[in-house]
């Protein structure tokens, strides 16, 4: 039983064993199969490799003759172009190297007739010359004088009859030049006018009010433009509000609206409260705030100056100057001052005090008025002086004070007087003390710098200036060619306002004592 069960148990182990041999054998022809099928597969890799190298080799080299062929046509179409644009090129530089060898071939023609005719003028000259020096020497023959002592007498009679002639020829366009005096100053006016019309109008048309800082801008813009339009519509100003800091602009042409719209404005920005009812609260405060600002101004012209038994209307008008100003000047402390300065030489000269101050108080009244009305201030201030039946003596003073007409009363140029005297005050227009000495020093230097001048003096604060000359050097004839040449260097050289009167004196003077 023992050995039948060892028996069994090597039975089972040679079946093991067999079982095991057999698999290695199946798997071994397994793996053989299986490796010999890779590289089979392998090699059809290899191969299909090959045949597709070849054949994308075959594909690049065919795509790259036809970008070729593409390329070399259109290198030919390019070729062909440039080549027709360098022969059209050369078509127009030829063209215009004909006309250049035209124009040298007419150069050339003119450049010889030239030559020709300054051969024949040169000719001429000396022909011209020869018959000259031969009727000298036949005039020298018969005056018996030599040409230097002709030529010597004949300019000195010349020299002389010259200044004579220049003087009067002088003198004659000088009055020749008096009627066109009017248009000439127009058209100068009209383009002095033109040139500073901006400079002035946004100098003389705009009120700045100052911001305690900018967030202010918004609140009186309010709501969709509520606020600025309410303002403009009720004062009649234009409100620019721009990027300027802590500032806005009130832009109109009638200063009492300004005012108007200042003052309601810088009461409307300290109450705080910016709203359409508030505005209108303020601007109507603000007109009657002005209203009796133009009263008490009116007033205060009369009780400065003594005019008495004046129209209410008048004193509104006057009080309307103090918003009025003249080249930066104040037009109601103007007239105030040419009213006391017209009374003044009233009684220094025994005449009428009271008209020169009234006429000289109202010389600018027509001023008053707005824009829109039409006329001169002289002719407005005529037409308002004879409906408030003012006397014709106050009425001529106000009329001749610029000199459109004739002074009728004596009154009438002292009012003249007192508005040159008034305008021409260092610093009443703008001009500071040291520009207006020096330009008195110029106009006096540019006197003292012509020959046989003894001395100059700039009078009435630069409007006129008199030269007086030394009488042994500078002749009666000499001093109207003087006065015409000072008053053109003075023209070129200086800036100023009006004109400037050129006087020339010359006096001789015999003294002598008996002893």
């Amino acid at each position: 039983m023992l050995s039948a069960v060892i028996a069994g148990v090597i039975g089972l182990a040679l079946g093991g064993v067999i079982f095991f041999y057999v698999g290695i054998q199946y798997r071994k022809k397994v793996a053989e199969a299986t490796i010999e099928s890779a590289e089979n597969q392998a090699k059809k890799i290899v191969e299909d490799s090959k045949h597709d190298a070849e054949r994308i080799k075959k594909e690049a080299i065919l795509q790259a003759k036809d970008e070729m062929l593409k390329q070399k046509d259109e290198f030919e179409r390019d070729a062909k172009v440039r080549k027709k644009e360098l022969q059209d090129i050369e078509n127009r530089i030829n063209q215009r190297q004909d006309l250049v060898d035209k124009r040298a071939a007419l150069i050339e023609e003119k450049e010889n007739n030239i030559i020709r005719k300054s051969d024949e003028l040169a000719k001429k000259e000396e022909d011209l010359a020869n018959a000259k020096e031969r009727e000298l020497q036949e005039l020298s023959k018969i005056s018996h004088m030599s040409v230097d002592e002709a030529k010597n007498t004949m300019m000195s009679k010349l020299e002389d009859d010259m200044k004579l002639e220049i003087a009067t020829y002088i003198k004659n366009e000088q009055d020749k030049a008096k009627y066109e005096a009017d248009k000439k100053a127009k058209e100068i006016l009209v383009g002095a006018i033109q040139k500073c019309a901006t400079d002035h109008t946004a100098e003389a048309t705009v009120t700045v009010v100052q911001l305690p800082n900018d967030d202010l801008k918004g609140r009186i813009i309010g709501r969709e433009g509520r606020n600025i339009k309410t303002i403009e519509t009720l004062t009649g100003i234009d409100l620019i509000i721009d990027d300027t800091p802590d500032v806005i602009v009130l832009s109109s042409f009638d200063p009492i609206r300004r005012e108007v719209a200042r003052i309601a404005l810088e009461r409307l920005i300290a109450d705080g409260r910016i709203h359409p009812g508030k505005i209108e609260e303020m601007i109507e405060k603000a007109k009657v705030e002005v209203e009796n600002t133009i009263k008490e101004e009116g007033e205060r012209a009369l009780y400065e100056t003594g005019v008495i038994n004046v129209h209410p209307d008048l004193i509104n008008l006057l009080g309307k100057l103090k918003f009025r100003t003249s080249y930066g000047q104040n037009v109601l402390n103007h007239s105030i001052e040419v009213a006391n300065i017209a009374g003044t030489l009233a009684v220094e000269l025994g005449l009428d005090p009271t008209i020169a101050k009234r006429a000289g108080l109202f010389h600018d009244i027509g001023k008053s008025f707005d824009h829109d009305v039409e006329g001169t201030h002289v002719s407005l201030g005529i037409e308002l002086l004879k409906k408030y039946k003012e006397k014709d003596e106050v009425i001529w003073g106000m009329e001749a004070h610029h000199g459109d007409t004739d002074p009728k009363t004596m009154e009438a140029v002292l009012v003249q007087i007192g508005d040159i005297v008034s305008a021409s005050r260092p610093g009443a227009r703008r001009e500071t003390v040291s520009t207006y000495i020096k330009r008195l020093q110029k106009l006096e230097e540019i006197c003292d710098s012509y020959k046989g001048v003894e001395k100059s003096y700039a009078i009435q604060a630069g409007r006129e200036v008199r030269i007086i000359v030394k009488p042994d050097q500078v002749d009666d004839a000499s001093i109207v060619i003087m006065a015409r040449d000072v008053a053109k260097q003075i023209e070129n050289e200086m800036v100023y306002p009006g004109q400037i009167k050129v006087n020339v004196i010359r006096e001789s003077r015999a003294i002598e004592l008996a002893k």
